[in-house]
């Protein structure tokens, strides 16, 4: 396993690398200091979270993920490959979209008793990751092509930048438009072509901290919006800011 700051990652191992992107923590102590609101722009992935009062199964998010931080903590989680949590589950992942079940409620009383468990282990990472490894090695299911498809597909979209319409990933996968969506309502929670945007926007992001100065219309063309208006709406809907005020603020 490896980690980097400031979240540690730790890359899992064995049977779980199929379904487990990786395990994680963060820490903070700001205990006599302002508090700080930190704010993560999620992936179409479905998370269990560990944390006093606040543990979890995260759904996917389609909005901006914001989070109040004050005092002391510790959050340990786990992210699941897209498309990866449905074997775990009884039904379509989209049933969870936008929601955060209480372990007690995803995985019945040994789901209640996790979170003392891996809190107990308080700073000892190792030792947290290794319990969360366990308790997924005990119910991780048979092996499931279709979800291993749905995450290739995901990766794929990812990896190509010139992906930008669902009918597009379509034809690439060999499968049809319908085919496609239901695949990723039944097992990645979301429609191919939320995916596909919520890259485009990382991707965004991304180009906007680099080179503030970019030409947006040339930006929104790129990423596949029919114009700039489209981009903008979207951009802001998401961001709670639009490309132009996201790149001077990358500029500070």
């Amino acid at each position: 396993m490896r980690h980097q700051s400031p979240v540690e990652r730790f890359l899992p191992e064995g049977p779980l690398a199929a379904v487990v992107e990786r395990f994680w923590t963060i820490s903070w102590d700001l205990r006599g200091k302002p508090t700080r609101t930190g704010e993560t722009l999620p992936h179409p992935s479905v998370y269990l979270v560990v944390e006093a009062g606040r543990s979890g199964l995260a759904g996917v998010n389609t909005g901006r993920f914001q989070r109040l931080l004050e005092g002391k903590g510790r959050v340990y989680g786990v992210k699941f490959h897209p498309g990866c949590f449905r074997p775990f589950w009884p039904g379509p992942v989209r049933t969870i979209t936008d929601r955060i079940l209480p372990l007690e409620s995803a995985f019945g009383p040994e789901g209640a008793e996790l979170e003392g468990a891996v809190l107990r282990c308080g700073d000892d990472v190792g030792a947290a990751v290794a319990l969360l490894e366990a308790f997924l090695l005990k119910r991780l299911p048979p092996p499931d092509p279709r979800a291993q498809l749905a995450r290739q597909v995901v990766a794929r979209i990812l990896e190509d930048r010139n992906l930008i319409q669902a009918e597009a990933v379509a034809r690439e996968v060999g499968m049809s438009l319908r085919s496609l969506q239901r695949l990723f309502l039944d097992y990645v929670g979301v429609n191919p072509k939320w995916v596909i945007e919520r890259y485009r926007l990382h991707e965004a992001m991304e180009r906007l901290e680099k080179d503030p100065s970019l030409d947006l219309p040339g930006l929104a063309l790129a990423l596949g919006y029919y114009d700039q208006a489209h981009f903008i709406r979207a951009f802001k809907r998401l961001l709670g800011r639009t490309p132009g005020g996201y790149a001077k603020a990358s500029e500070g």
